[in-house]
């Protein structure tokens, strides 16, 4: 929400691709277009991308940002992992994304190219668990490794094309999946990030995704966003 409304801000139009549940709690901003949209569904994502590229200004944004994240380790007292969950999380966090960043790159590479054969560039969403995944999130730190490890192929694979790619690998952020937490759980989360001491805001994320867009010599690679932050087992 925070980067649809950055980008807006700055002028662009912005469609932002969601399922039905969340689009219907969104709040009404001025430049975006909410779009019903399954990610693991490539019809659905190519229609969704057809409706942007037809708005009449050029598609040359795409920032990747659905994911899902349940905790479940390989072997508990539960019995193991359920393999319909892992392949669930990665369906959604790595397939998605790959659907999401694919058919936005073959609609911008159809585009009139601007200084240096530029044509857009397409940011996508990992985590600092692709790095470091605690005890419980095989699934996610799988997805999510998956993300970061297409950034450099996704790159030269796009570079013909004048498209850029770029990952965005955030820590701790206070994103509303965090509202239901209590203020000792918070406070014991801050104090993990060595600095500064506090949870990251949806806004920082938002404004390092606009740096990325407006500073063209940044391609194929992962920034960590995270304070420092190296996560512990658990």
């Amino acid at each position: 929400g925070a980067t649809a409304k950055a980008l807006a801000a700055r002028g662009a139009r912005v469609f932002a691709l969601d399922l039905g549940g969340a689009i219907e709690k969104a709040d009404a901003v001025d430049g975006v277009t909410y779009v019903p949209t399954d990610v693991t569904d490539g019809d659905q994502v190519r229609e969704a991308v057809e409706q942007a590229a037809g708005a009449g200004v050029p598609l040359r944004t795409v920032v990747n940002c659905a994911g899902i994240g349940n905790s479940s380790r390989i072997l508990s007292k539960k019995g193991t992992h359920d393999l319909d969950l892992f392949r669930k999380v990665v369906e959604v966090n790595l397939v998605g994304t790959f659907t999401v960043m694919t058919v936005a790159a073959e609609a911008m590479a159809t585009t009139e190219p601007l200084d240096d054969g530029q044509r857009g560039v397409v940011i996508n969403t990992a985590s600092v668990a692709a790095f470091e995944g605690q005890i419980g999130q095989i699934a996610y730190s799988a997805s999510k490794g998956g993300v970061a490890a297409m950034t450099v192929p996704a790159a030269r694979d796009l570079a013909s094309q004048g498209i850029r790619v770029m990952t965005i690998a955030p820590g701790i952020i206070d994103t509303p999946m965090m509202a239901g937490v209590t203020d000792e759980f918070r406070a014991g989360l801050a104090a993990s990030v060595p600095f500064p001491k506090r949870l990251g805001r949806p806004d920082e994320y938002a404004a390092l995704a606009v740096d990325i867009v407006e500073h063209d010599y940044l391609n194929g690679e992962v920034i960590r966003l995270d304070g420092a932050l190296r996560m512990s087992p658990r």
